[in-house]
């Protein structure tokens, strides 16, 4: 039945019993394939029968179907064409792990951060109503753990004014966005999941009291006109329909046919409504099922049968920090520790075992935990808020104006800092850098490896009055780099025989600066390479150091403009110093999805072409100086 999948026109006619062998068959095929790859397995293997469903009542791409987040959207992508592509799934030339445009009209949001889908929903089929396309439909799939976002609510209290909308909404509710769903909401779809059986009694009371004469009907119109009634008693939809919002379900996500039949129905309302559906995260697949932590949400290269990991899996940055977590929070009794629906991923779940009550997981809702951890300050905690770095951009507002504006003692632990690869240009970490680098009072460390990370997050909650931050990138931590001497705060890594080139390294780059620097050296061109370890603010002594030498390289690996090495530009500019000050950086662009050494060495970032530039740069500056020095000779020899 794939095989014969190219378009989502080709699921017309098919029978319930081809559709159900078609979704075992993507069942199969998904586990397969990104059992090799690595990717997001969990979700869709979910979805399987939701998306046939959707797609089936839908006419895409004239009906416009928009996946929060993009990470469940392989099936989509199986429908629309793009099975024979998932052999180089979120590989070079290969297919995105979540939708991309470049890569097919059915595909509308490349973002792939979670709660935005809603607005994106509003906006286009607002946009579709205002030109009078009334006959397009937008179908929003909204993962549960989606709903603890508060841009989510922001969109339903704007959707909830349209009378006149073609918008449907489908809840994909599986208990778990990453980390088990939280809250409020979760709790309420909770609720609703159990009171199915109020469901299967309106319909033997429509089997029962139909064929009973005269007073049959009347009676079951009686019972169903109740519905709401009941339900806000048992299972509190209300809160939706207080919202404007007609309410339909739960609805067995994993039944075809009854989805069909919803969706039918939701299309033909004529206004925005909310079909939420209940689905199991990995079923069919007994790893996934069984895996009471995250890791099926997203795998690497696994066994297909087992589930068991086939990657070797050394001590990572994210290991590193927990332990050292942990370690203060047995020092510390004032230290909490807060998550956005990423306990494990963080490294926060190993601090959670110990300190239950001293862990906070807010959900998905980035902004809530930052301006929730300047009220925990404020109290006298040191609240650690632990992140990937590409979603601290989602809280920066926060970060200004709640912690930084208040000078609140808040550490911000990011990971997956700089090039991350894989899940492409919404989840590089490469612009944190100069988003704090903006922000007063701020104080940004940068590790090198893990002795340093230890080092640093114990300096960093030390910092009572001003907001710090950590970084350190995804995967394994490098073997660490030991500092022939520390002058001032600095570390000083490499040093050159002659004062040519300084090389100040960002934290992760240490292993390549040191690298570059020891080919230099087999140039004829001396380099000593620093870690300033803390780069805002910059140490004071960083100044007297520049002025030693008359090049100088800044490596990062976040982006050029606004970076450290524009920082650096400027504080030796406002010192009047001329020095010779080149970026070795992250360019200003989105970077496509691809391995991390791939992406660097596109970008240049290798240890040989940072030599081949130090060696042309050093040869231009002594080029440039030639005159001055030839005129200089000559008034000595006149005198």
């Amino acid at each position: 039945m794939l095989e014969a999948i190219n378009s989502p026109c080709d699921l017309e006619g098919l029978t319930p019993a081809e559709l159900s062998q078609l979704s075992d068959e993507i069942r199969s095929f998904l586990i397969e394939k990104v059992s090799k790859t690595g990717g997001h397995l969990g979700p869709n293997l979910g979805v399987i029968e939701l998306t046939i469903a959707i797609h089936r009542a839908f006419t895409s791409p004239k009906d416009v179907i928009l996946f929060d987040t993009g990470h469940q959207a392989y099936v989509h992508k199986i429908l629309t064409g793009r099975a024979d592509k998932f052999d180089q799934l979120r590989a070079r030339n290969g297919i995105s792990g979540y939708p991309n445009r470049s890569e097919s009209v059915h595909d509308v949001i490349e973002n792939s951060h979670a709660s935005t889908a809603l607005s994106w929903g509003d906006g286009i089929s607002r946009g579709f109503a205002l030109q009078g396309e009334n006959d397009r439909h937008v179908v929003v799939v909204v993962g549960d753990g989606a709903l603890t976002g508060g841009m989510s609510w922001e969109a339903l209290n704007n959707i909830s004014t349209a009378e006149k909308r073609n918008l449907i909404i489908v809840i994909n509710d599986n208990e778990r966005s990453y980390s088990p769903t939280i809250g409020g909401v979760a709790t309420y779809l909770s609720t609703l999941r159990v009171t199915r059986g109020y469901e299967k009694f309106l319909d033997w009371g429509k089997d029962v009291l139909h064929k009973t004469p005269v007073v049959g009907g009347p009676i079951y119109d009686t019972l169903h006109g109740m519905k709401k009634g009941i339900k806000d008693i048992i299972a509190p939809q209300g809160m939706f329909e207080d919202l404007g919002l007609k309410y339909m379900g739960p609805i067995d996500g994993h039944d075809i046919a009854a989805m069909e039949r919803a969706l039918a129905q939701a299309k033909d309302y004529g206004a925005p409504i909310l079909v939420h559906a209940i689905t199991e995260k990995g079923r069919g697949h007994k790893p996934a099922l069984a895996d009471e932590a995250e890791k099926f949400h997203a795998v690497g290269v696994v066994d297909p049968e087992t589930g068991e990991s086939l990657s070797k899996s050394g001590l990572t940055w994210t290991k590193v920090f927990s332990a050292a977590l942990v370690e203060l929070g047995q020092e510390r009794e004032d230290i909490v520790a807060i998550t956005a629906a990423m306990l494990g991923p963080t490294g926060l779940d190993t601090f959670a075992e110990q300190f239950p009550q001293r862990t906070i997981d807010v959900g998905i809702a980035e902004q809530h935990a930052v301006t929730s951890a300047a009220g925990m300050a404020f109290t006298g905690l040191h609240p650690i808020v632990a992140v990937y770095s590409t979603f601290l951009n989602r809280a920066f507002d926060q970060l200004l104006l709640d912690v930084a504006l208040h000078k609140a003692g808040v550490t911000f632990v990011l990971d997956r800092a700089g090039i991350t690869g894989d899940d492409g240009p919404s989840h590089h970490g490469i612009w944190d850098l100069a988003l704090t680098g903006i922000v007063p009072t701020m104080h940004v460390g940068a590790p090198r490896d893990g002795a340093r990370l230890r080092e640093l997050l114990r300096e960093a909650v030390d910092i009572a009055d001003a907001p710090s931050m950590v970084r350190f990138p995804k995967g394994a931590v490098h073997a660490d780099i030991p500092a022939f001497e520390r002058r001032d705060g600095i570390d000083i890594l490499y040093r050159g025989e002659s004062a040519d080139v300084l090389m100040i390294s960002v934290g992760a780059m240490a292993a390549i600066a040191v690298e570059a620097a020891s080919q230099a050296f087999r140039e004829g061109v001396g380099v000593t390479v620093i870690d300033p370890r803390w780069v805002k603010p910059l140490p004071q002594s960083l100044l007297t150091m520049v002025a030693r030498y008359r090049t100088v390289v800044v490596l990062e690996d976040g982006i050029r403009h606004g970076g450290i090495a524009s920082s650096i530009s400027e504080v030796l500019r406002d010192a009047g110093m001329n020095v010779a000050l080149h970026s070795i950086g992250v360019p200003l662009e989105f970077l496509e999805h691809s391995k991390r050494s791939e992406i660097f060495s596109d970008i240049g970032i290798t240890a040989q072409n940072i030599a081949r530039s130090v060696v042309e740069w050093s040869s231009d500056f002594k080029e440039e100086m030639q005159p001055q020095q030839d005129e200089n000779a000559n008034r000595r020899q006149n005198r």
